[in-house]
């Protein structure tokens, strides 16, 4: 996953040692409390080896002064009663007991390599707390407590300890510490770490697992949170890439449902379909609405337009204009849902562009080698419980970013997925082909990869089998998503739309499919309907009879596809059509913004160009123009001119008419005038 040091939301720094304040406790009180706070203390642990001599070092003093403690309070109980000068030692014991809590507890429950990187800042922390202490032992009066002999010789043991105990960093942790850069530095020149040593050093640092290298990862993300220095977020950046290479290469690819622990990352969660731009699949960072009411992410739409294009990625509609408006509200849900995932979320959408992976070599490079890895063990393996797993952990990678889908289609991996993209393969590892062709999908995103499908031998091929036979529905309707992301480039919408497996495989799961399956292949059929031939090959699967039956559960997605079809040679078919122009007034009356919009403007291109009797048909439904009136005076501004339009139609038929069939057209327009009028001055006509 890229991660950026701006992308990481602000949240609440640890507390400083000037958080602490002194207690308000009785004399008695207070040193129950630093007996308390001394046993706590006590029973804290850094991890595994780390930062070892120095935290036994501290937890021993502080474990000396807690048997002091308890053989006060044991000999004079509640009959304390210190002098001012023990009282003020005492507070600033509780302070420098809380200050080496949060130290210890901070130690224990943040990133494991972060310490290891940031030992000798840490250690030089633990010295100065340590020094802090024996000041306060050297003022502390001790001769008025009163102590047994055992007492007093616990506390001149106490201060020698803290006189003569030389605190030093740990050689172990420095080698450890300086093997790790030496790792990093590798990466950034593009060396691959030796798995035996990075084995021995993720073992010592309690990284076991695939698990507990996610938990890493996530604590390595809150680390950036927390830093306001650039160069240190950068730091942990790139150990983040390190410890994902290592989880792949020493423990395996993840799969679905093996973890139990929480997963906060952005490629481990699911993320609501709203905050996902349709183009990259990514989190929308700037949340733009074109003029047909869909909303995208603005650098990613600005791309589409600047590549040529005048529709709209997801409805295929031609757009109005290039305005591109700001969803203010959107990008507020998505920056609150992200900090509650503390998941990234840039603040400023420039930021994330201009701190991109490549100034973070060592991420960046990570990533190649991990691909370069996952790629090789799927070529070598025989097992499909392993190709599983290392499938699922590209198909999580190609989820994060642009760049890791650059990464995972240079270094090969469409030659080595045509093995997967196989019916057979869904016989005998559902989960395998569903992770094969939603890794597919995923990498389609990127322009350059939809090249590479097309042109690697059976790659497209293996997507069509699966969109026609896949072992299960999620299968099939990630294939057809697969086909709707290559039709966005023209030449490969002509060459999908000729290919009739391609048009009765999305035909099929349109008819028989649930319902997510039927939006993804009701989404690649208007994707195919960019020229006549393709519209023809269409219509002959029938088209129109699905789109009219889809109709009912997915309004807009048929509508929208009605009218491309419509729009490029589907007119006569559609007229002919059972039953479309009623359906089409329906969606008129009770539809959505967006169908009533589709529906009007396909309405009006069969009334211009199918005759009368299609004029006749719309004309004749009961209410019909109060409905088209209404869509003209709330309706968006396409809407609202294709509504306009109609009417105009309507009332040129109208006035051609002779007999009973004028008189009966005349008096509905009638009382539909008098209905919306009195409706919009407030008057309640009688029943």
């Amino acid at each position: 996953m890229a991660v950026t040091p701006q992308s990481f939301p602000p949240r609440k720094r640890r507390p400083s040692a000037g958080a602490f304040v002194s207690p308000n406790f009785s004399d008695v009180e207070l040193l129950r409390s630093l007996l308390v706070l001394s046993r706590e203390i006590a029973s804290l642990r850094i991890h595994g080896w780390l930062l070892r001599t120095t935290s036994l070092a501290v937890v021993r003093r502080v474990n000396l002064l807690s048997m002091l403690f308890e053989e006060m309070l044991r000999r004079d109980g509640d009959a304390l009663c210190f002098s001012p000068l023990a009282i003020l030692c005492f507070e600033e014991m509780y302070v420098l007991f809380q200050r080496i809590k949060a130290m210890m507890e901070d130690c224990s429950n943040g990133s494991k390599t972060w310490l290891l990187m940031q030992v000798e800042l840490v250690f030089n922390g633990f010295r100065q707390l340590t020094s802090d202490l024996l000041t306060l032992l050297d003022v502390l009066p001790f001769e008025e407590f009163d102590l047994c002999e055992d007492a007093v010789e616990l506390a001149a043991l106490l201060r020698k300890r803290c006189l003569r105990e030389e605190m030093r960093v740990d050689a172990v942790d420095v080698s450890l510490r300086k093997e790790v850069s030496a790792i990093l530095q590798g990466i950034r020149h593009e060396v691959a770490p030796d798995h035996e040593r990075l084995a021995q050093i993720f073992d010592r640092l309690d990284l076991t697992d695939s698990s507990s290298c996610r938990e890493e990862m996530e604590n390595l993300e809150e680390e950036i949170q927390s830093q306001t220095d650039e160069r240190l977020k950068s730091e942990a950046i790139e150990l983040i890439g390190l410890v994902r290479y290592a989880k792949c290469v020493l423990y395996g690819g993840s799969k679905p449902g093996k973890d139990v622990r929480c997963q906060r990352s952005q490629s481990n969660i699911t993320v609501p379909s709203d905050f996902r731009c349709p183009i990259t699949l990514d989190i929308i960072r700037d949340p733009v609405v074109v003029s047909t009411g869909q909303t995208y992410d603005r650098e990613s739409i600005t791309l589409w337009i600047q590549s040529g294009h005048n529709t709209c990625p997801k409805t295929g509609q031609v757009l109005v204009h290039t305005n591109l408006i700001p969803n203010r509200s959107l990008r507020n849900l998505i920056a609150l849902w992200c900090r509650q995932q503390k998941i990234p979320f840039g603040n400023n959408p420039n930021d994330v562009q201009q701190n991109s992976l490549g100034r973070h070599k060592a991420l960046k490079e990570a990533m190649k080698l991990m691909v370069s890895f996952l790629l090789q063990k799927l070529s070598n393996t025989k097992s499909f419980d392993v190709a599983d797993g290392v499938v699922h952990e590209l198909r999580v990678l190609s989820m994060s970013d642009s760049e890791s889908r650059a990464y995972i289609a240079e270094a090969g991996a469409f030659p080595v997925l045509i093995q997967y993209l196989n019916p057979d393969v869904g016989s005998i590892c559902p989960s395998l082909q569903i992770n094969a062709v939603t890794t597919t999908l995923n990498l389609s995103i990127l322009d350059a990869n939809k090249a590479r499908i097309v042109e690697t031998e059976g790659a497209l091929n293996g997507v069509i089998e699966i969109l026609r036979s896949g072992a299960t529905w999620e299968s099939k309707g990630n294939a057809a998503a697969t086909i709707y992301s290559l039709s966005s480039a023209p030449s490969y919408s002509k060459r999908l739309g000729r290919k009739t497996r391609v048009v009765k495989g999305l035909m099929d799961l349109v008819r028989d499919g649930p319902t997510t399956c039927k939006r993804d292949a009701l989404a690649a059929i208007s994707g195919l309907t960019g020229d006549r031939e393709s519209v023809g090959k269409l219509l002959e699967c029938g088209v129109l009879e699905v789109t009219c039956e889809a109709m009912e559960s997915l309004q807009e997605e048929a509508v929208v596809l009605l009218e491309a079809v419509v729009k490029r040679g589907g007119l006569v078919a559609a007229t002919a059509a059972h039953g479309a122009i009623r359906k089409l007034a329906k969606v008129l009356r009770e539809g959505t913004d967006r169908a009533r919009e589709s529906a009007a403007a396909t309405l009006v291109m069969i009334c211009r160009r199918a005759g009368s009797e299609s004029v006749a048909e719309l004309a004749m439904m009961s209410g019909i123009e109060r409905v088209i009136w209404e869509l003209v005076g709330m309706g968006s501004p396409r809407a609202k001119r294709k509504a306009s339009s109609l009417l105009r139609i309507l009332r040129r038929w109208a006035a051609g008419l002779d007999g009973e069939s004028t008189e009966t057209y005349t008096a509905t327009m009638t009382t539909t005038r008098t209905t919306t009028s009195a409706s919009s001055t407030g008057i309640m006509l009688p029943s």
